[in-house]
């Protein structure tokens, strides 16, 4: 047990889903998991375990930003085990090419946060565990879902003033979206030997103002979570 987390050791299944919204995690354990138990609601940040196609699969909500999302994983990781994570989130658009309800499957995670100066004299470059990301692109590809495989910035601003403009060059250096948490995750799973990827869909585009709607956010939810999971076991 920490201060942030009640759940006892061995509650956390070794693969993780990490949604940033208490609810959205609720939400997937209850539509998706088999048997799903809830382990911990410290801050009401919500965790839950169950399996998936009878693989055990949990779920811990990491609030919104690095900051919040790195205490999470970093309890995960160093306290009770975790191997496997992946972010299911929603992002904003820097690229015309990238429609609402599209998937984008981060393969690196640019920052503006400070959280990793400790690594001077040297820039740190986050990026995805190649299996994991591998299996959501054929996976994707089965599918037919809309998805690219790029970079993503990860903000400590969600409010931005100037809209896409605020990311500067970024954009015409392949980075796609835009949004707060994949940076500190795949930085804490090198650092504790585990494996991440960030699944994300585009729910709000910054250049055309495009947004989904309620239903359309629902539906294609559902298709992420249901990539994540069988990425998750598939690899």
């Amino acid at each position: 047990m920490t201060p942030h987390n009640e759940a006892k050791p061995g509650d956390y299944a070794e693969t993780v889903l990490l949604p940033g919204d208490p609810l959205r995690a609720k939400w997937i354990a209850e539509t998706f998991l088999d048997n799903p138990k809830q382990v911990n609601a410290v801050r009401n940040c919500l965790g839950f375990s169950g399996s998936w196609k009878g693989q055990p699969i949990s779920v811990q909500a990491t609030g919104m930003g690095q900051p919040s999302t790195a205490i999470y994983v970093n309890e995960l990781l160093e306290v009770y085990k975790v191997k496997k994570l992946i972010r299911v989130g929603t992002c904003g658009g820097l690229n015309t090419r990238v429609k609402v309800r599209d998937l984008v499957i981060a393969m690196t995670a640019a920052t503006d946060s400070s959280m990793n100066n400790s690594f001077a004299p040297y820039t740190y470059a986050p990026f995805a565990d190649y299996g994991l990301l591998s299996a959501a692109v054929e996976l994707s590809k089965q599918r037919g879902y809309n998805h690219h495989v790029a970079s993503v910035v990860s903000s400590d601003i969600f409010y931005v003033p100037d809209g896409a403009k605020s990311y500067g060059a970024l954009p015409d250096h392949g980075v796609l979206a835009v949004e707060m948490e994949a940076s500190a995750i795949y930085t804490l799973a090198a650092r504790f030997g585990a494996k991440a990827l960030a699944i994300c869909t585009m729910t709000d585009c910054l250049i055309t103002g495009d947004q989904i709607d309620a239903g359309q956010r629902q539906t294609s939810l559902k298709d992420m979570v249901e990539l994540a999971l069988d990425t998750a076991i598939a690899s």
